[in-house]
């Protein structure tokens, strides 16, 4: 019954992404009506070229759609201007990319405390802070920079990056793609984590199979379209063992 009556955060309606070429158009997106609720943990599914990086690119945010709505938290965000939609982009949305994007010069705090500036959010307090450091495993590692720290360990302090402000939505696209094994199922787990605590919305972009066990939720998507929308999962920590 509550499931039911939590707060769409996320919704698109006839969502279509055309890009032109010249006289060559290539249709990305095919009308897509999507609708994620408050704390759920989507994963979207498909082969390459299939529309998925499109979809979280809009939901970003990143582009604008050649038809359709996306409403963000309520806000049709179609309707912003561009100082409008950075101002959602800043305060509702956090990103997690494959590639880290972390600064090689400064330390993991000082990566962390930079996200913490540029989205101007000074209600964090340190409790909260700590508190998703201490969930990451980044504790001990905040005066390490970039490069004496695993990938691992970039990727979770590129999670930290992404939800130090605590934003509505996290956005990741690909998040284990350049991981081992190992540091991928850590990081997973530790996202899965994150989602059940803070009760953090996550969409998650993935040609993993197992990484996509990890969500509640899984899409499919191919040709621009949504093929399955609720194909959903019990989570089962099945590999508690390995860390």
């Amino acid at each position: 019954m509550g499931e039911s009556v939590r707060p769409h955060v996320i919704e698109t309606v006839d969502l279509t992404m055309i890009y032109k070429s010249g006289k060559v158009e290539a249709c990305a997106l095919r009308g897509v009506n999507l609708v994620v609720k408050e704390g759920e943990f989507v994963a979207v599914m498909g082969p390459s070229g299939c529309g998925k990086s499109t979809l979280l690119h809009l939901l970003g945010g990143l582009m604008r759609p050649t038809r359709g709505r996306i409403f963000i938290d309520g806000t049709d965000i179609g309707r912003l201007g561009d100082a409008g939609l950075t101002e959602v982009r800043r305060k509702k949305i956090g990103y997690v990319f494959q590639r880290f994007n972390l600064f090689p010069t400064l330390t993991a705090k000082g990566n962390i405390e930079l996200a913490k500036k540029i989205h101007g959010n000074g209600h964090l307090n340190a409790r909260g802070a700590e508190e998703i450091l201490e969930m990451l495993g980044l504790k001990d590692k905040v005066a390490f920079r970039p490069p004496e720290l695993s990938g691992g360990e970039q990727q979770r302090v590129a999670i930290a990056r992404a939800v130090i402000n605590q934003p509505r939505i996290i956005l990741a696209d690909e998040p284990t793609g350049s991981l081992d094994s190992r540091n991928a199922r850590m990081v997973l787990r530790m996202m899965r984590e994150l989602n059940e605590k803070l009760n953090q919305t996550i969409v998650m972009i993935t040609h993993d199979h197992e990484a996509a066990a990890m969500a509640s939720r899984i899409i499919e998507m191919r040709d621009g379209q949504i093929l399955h929308r609720a194909q959903h999962f019990a989570y089962e920590p099945e590999f508690e063992g390995l860390f």
